[in-house]
């Protein structure tokens, strides 16, 4: 049993890892204004709050199309090193993070399905399937009146 608790929070560690690479760490991540709000083994939320300076059409104030495939797209890559970290338990700290460092976007389609309005946004998903090299995920973004604004594929190197 004792081995089990250090095991999960030894996976919490690696957890608590990702975040601050994702929130403080990315300089592009930290210009969006990402906060990882959920991030367990089953659930990952990623908040960017409306600002002027992601404003896609100034007339309608509304969310610029590259932010939201960019949100779409660091999610799925934290779900992805997700997935990837709890395969991953056996390996030490250091050789867990060399993979982390190869990982990348292979490929990333967006479904824009409602203009960007609201005051924050939250980004989730889940794995669609991952094998030794390549993780697919499904990625949708939320406004705050959790209406759905765009939906996208990601295909993640992962080994």
């Amino acid at each position: 049993m004792k081995e089990k608790m250090e095991e999960k929070t030894n996976l919490q560690e690696m957890f608590e890892l990702l975040k601050d690479v994702y929130e403080n760490l990315l300089p592009f991540d930290r210009l969006l204004g990402v906060k990882v709000v959920s991030l367990t083994e089953t659930d990952v939320q990623v908040r960017i709050d409306m600002r002027d300076e992601l404003i896609g059409n100034f007339v309608r104030r509304i969310l610029h199309g590259g932010v939201i495939a960019s949100v779409l797209d660091l999610t799925g890559g934290l779900i992805a090193s997700v997935e990837l970290v709890k395969h991953m338990e056996h390996l030490k700290m250091d050789e867990i993070g060399k993979r982390l460092m190869k990982m990348g976007t292979i490929d990333l389609r967006v479904d824009y399905l409602r203009a960007g309005e609201g005051k924050y946004f939250i980004a989730s998903g889940s794995v669609l399937r991952k094998g030794n090299r390549v993780a697919v995920v499904r990625m949708e973004l939320y406004n705050d009146q959790n209406l759905l604004i765009a939906a996208g594929t990601g295909t993640y190197l992962v080994g």
